[in-house]
């Protein structure tokens, strides 16, 4: 005996949870998805948009640092400059420079550091060195040692003495300025400059 199954429902087993389950309408699901979509505020971007970030760039600080580098150079220029202008204005030139050769020569020197040994202007010069190049300049020779000057020129009196003349004592020498100055190089840490006569008992030596 044949028995045909076609057209038949489809068997669902007892007690299968299969049984219980609802159907899902997703017709409505999707026009609320839609509807959601198209009530929604649309962000859009200009294509000629740019993005910006405020960073400092590196080479906006450097002349802030150059600016306070330069600062504090000028701070010490302008330091050595004062104390260049108070030397000056202890050591002012005498009257007497004008019209005398070696006065005149000397006074090209001023602010010419005090160098042990020193015979030029370049290096520095020490008491002997510097009256020899003094002198050197107009033609005449003198040795770089104070305690030679005494074997060179002619001795005259204090009340004699006239600017331009070497003043020697033990351990140095110095040229006279006149009015009671002497021009020389006087001790390290010092440079040539115009000051007064400090020596106890001078001796003024004339060359030529």
């Amino acid at each position: 005996m044949a028995i045909s199954l076609i057209g038949a429902a489809p068997a669902v087993a007892v007690g299968s949870d299969t049984a219980n389950l609802t159907g899902v309408d997703t017709t409505n699901v999707a026009e609320a998805a839609r509807a959601a979509l198209n009530s929604a505020p649309v962000v859009s971007s200009p294509q000629a948009a740019a993005w910006t970030a405020d960073v400092v760039p590196v080479a906006a600080v450097k002349p802030v640092v150059k600016a306070a580098a330069a600062k504090k150079a000028t701070s010490r220029s302008a330091a050595r400059a004062a104390a260049v202008t108070v030397e000056a204005a202890t050591s002012a030139v005498p009257q007497s420079v004008a019209g005398n050769a070696v006065l005149e020569v000397a006074a090209r020197y001023v602010g010419v550091p005090y160098v042990s040994g020193g015979t030029s202007p370049d290096v520095g010069f020490d008491c002997s060195g510097f009256v020899s190049y003094v002198y050197g300049q107009l033609g005449v020779g003198l040795p770089h040692s104070s305690s030679s000057y005494l074997s060179v020129g002619t001795r005259v009196s204090a009340a004699d003495a006239q600017p331009g003349d070497i003043i020697w004592s033990p351990g140095h020498v110095a040229i006279y300025a006149g009015g009671g100055m002497q021009i020389d190089a006087p001790t390290p840490g010092k440079t040539v400059q115009f000051r007064g006569i400090w020596q106890s008992s001078p001796v003024f030596i004339r060359i030529g």
